[in-house]
């Protein structure tokens, strides 16, 4: 388009000229641009988390449990007085930060520690049918993926107990016991509690250890600690607890 001589620049339409290297978004190319683009940005979160954190202070037990559970059940009484056990022994709680058990953990913390000396932590997790924080969570950390949620979890957890829960309680505990049975994790306990638990285990040794062809080897099963008290779990975390202040306090001298 032809312009007069003496008109202002500026009121032009600017023209933009594509790079050479430059390649339409319809291209097939562009397709081998993204996934390489993709793989990219997962080796930099790969990169990432080989960094680990700085040794905590405090002791922290994550607490996996169904969102539904209601405030009446005894088993929240039971998640909240074990929250609150530990919280005495100066650890951390960390939840998924919702309603339900999640809400009977952070609320045990809070109840048990009016001093505020410790923490009730909860990693929350982008849901349209579930969106507030528990009122009893005192730092959050919000994710919109569950990858990155469950990766948050394992990466500031000393100790993890699974109680009664969904399809969402299920996918955190197993999780778990993989990154246990890879040596992804080395020496965190991983304990369950209660009937449901105890079925699946011998779910997994009938299906998984048992059949023709077996899928996992049977120390495989030793991993999780199955029991049938909040009791049973205080006396296994209290071990755990004692070893790692030990650890905390006294590190073994280096080679």
């Amino acid at each position: 388009m032809n312009y007069p001589p003496n008109s202002d620049p500026s009121c032009r339409p600017h023209l933009i000229h594509p790079s050479v290297d430059g390649v339409h978004c319809a291209d097939e190319a562009a397709l081998d641009i993204i996934d390489e683009a993709v793989m990219s940005l997962w080796q930099v979160v790969n990169n990432l988390t080989r960094i680990r954190p700085q040794k905590r202070d405090r002791y922290r037990v994550a607490i996996f449990g169904s969102a539904r559970t209601a405030s009446h059940d005894p088993i929240y009484q039971g998640v909240q007085c074990l929250a609150g056990e530990l919280t005495r022994w100066g650890c951390d709680i960390v939840t998924g930060g919702g309603p339900g058990l999640m809400q009977a953990a952070n609320e045990g913390s809070v109840l048990a520690d009016p001093d505020d000396l410790t923490q009730s932590i909860g990693i929350r997790v982008d849901l349209s049918f579930e969106q507030s924080t528990n009122p009893f969570v005192e730092q959050v950390y919000n994710h919109q993926t569950f990858f990155s949620r469950l990766h948050h979890f394992a990466l500031i957890s000393d100790a993890f107990v699974v109680v009664p829960g969904g399809i969402g309680t299920s996918l955190e505990a197993l999780m778990i016991w993989q990154l246990l049975q890879v040596d992804k994790l080395d020496g965190t306990p991983l304990i369950f509690i209660g009937e449901m638990w105890t079925d699946l285990i011998r779910w997994v040794d009938k299906h998984m250890v048992q059949g023709t062809t077996p899928f996992i080897a049977p120390t495989d099963l030793q991993i999780p600690h199955c029991v049938d008290s909040f009791e049973e779990a205080i006396a296994l975390l209290r071990h755990s607890h004692q070893q790692w202040q030990e650890q905390t306090h006294h590190p073994k001298d280096c080679d």
